[in-house]
């Protein structure tokens, strides 16, 4: 159980740290941000993120809005996933937790 929570914190944290990375280049590169190659590489590596907040959030979400619901909800189930991860180490008696 330990190592599925691992694993799904370690998918979460990539994603969260591949929207922060757009973010930082949004405001670096201005307006060329569509041909730095960096920039282009995280949109490949949160398409999936973003896809799956479009399918969640309602319609009335603008687009361009919906990489931020993407950051909030990796954020969120980041939470839950460490949170689960606690609780299960605590209910095991820090066995295999270290």
């Amino acid at each position: 159980m330990l190592q599925i929570l691992n694993v799904f914190q370690l998918i979460l944290y990539i994603g969260l740290l591949a929207m922060l990375g757009q973010g930082l280049l949004f405001v670096l590169a201005g307006q060329r941000r569509d041909s730095n190659l960096f920039y282009q590489l995280f949109q490949v590596l949160n398409r999936p993120w973003v896809g799956l907040a479009k399918f969640m959030a309602p319609r009335q979400v603008a687009t361009h809005h919906l990489p931020w619901v993407a950051f909030f909800m990796l954020s969120v189930l980041y939470l839950a996933v460490t949170l689960a991860k606690i609780e299960h180490c605590i209910s095991v008696a820090m066995q295999g937790c270290q």
